[in-house]
């Protein structure tokens, strides 16, 4: 299990570094409902990034991901494309970068946050966890690595469980300052989010060609192994 938790763990940091989601949690816990919304988003987060991480668990399973205590040749073929595809997103992403980071724009629909309800919240949270262009393919190459790892099932739910929560840091750090931190709350979020809206687009490329190049790698030592 230490193994697959090496695997895996970086993989959660890349998930857990995700400012659009940051900033989109921190409008939550500015709205009038802030305390529900804020803790009903980081749910529907968890909740997404379980549920993909579980489904690719059940199919890695039955479809053979590991032979022989070494992963399958389709998992090295599925981490290969995977990150090709986060190298490509990165390149487009370092293409789309503003010169100037303080004209960096939001998107448009985190302007309606304050105007959702809370089941619109809810679903917010999970279709930015698994429906993410970073995260999905992240959260789909921990659960093929864990899945191929040749683990009982007790201990391939607690590695996922594991991602998850490393995955999530990054949300529960601003709602916890948010619940925790009184008065300066919204000072220090507020910060935060200035931060991340300038970066994001520089970050978000910096992480796709690292892990899209971390994804290569293993995909590449699968099949030459």
């Amino acid at each position: 299990m230490g193994k697959v938790l090496g695997d895996v763990l970086g993989l959660a940091a890349g998930v857990a570094v995700s400012p659009l989601p940051i900033i989109a949690i921190i409008l939550t816990l500015a709205t009038p409902r802030g305390r529900l919304n804020g803790l009903l988003f980081a749910a529907g987060w968890i909740l997404g990034l379980s549920a993909l991480g579980a489904v690719m668990l059940a199919i890695a399973s039955p479809a053979g991901a590991s032979a022989r205590d070494h992963p399958a040749t389709w998992v090295g073929v599925l981490k290969l494309a995977l990150g090709v595809l986060l190298v490509l997103f990165g390149a487009r992403q370092w293409h789309r970068r503003p010169v100037d980071p303080s004209q960096a724009q939001l998107p448009k629909w985190m302007g309606a946050i304050d105007r959702l309800t809370p089941v619109k919240v809810f679903g917010l949270g999970t279709a930015l966890a698994a429906l993410n262009a970073k995260n999905a393919p992240l959260t789909i190459a921990a659960g093929a690595a864990i899945g191929s790892a040749g683990l009982p099932v007790g201990q391939q739910i607690a590695s996922l469980a594991i991602f998850v929560l490393i995955a999530s840091l990054g949300l529960l750090a601003p709602l916890g300052v948010f619940l925790l931190g009184g008065e300066r709350a919204r000072t220090t979020l507020g910060g935060w989010k200035d931060w991340a809206a300038q970066h994001n687009v520089a970050v978000m490329a910096a992480l796709f060609f690292v892990l899209g190049l971390k994804l290569l790698g293993d995909g590449i030592s699968i099949l030459t192994s």
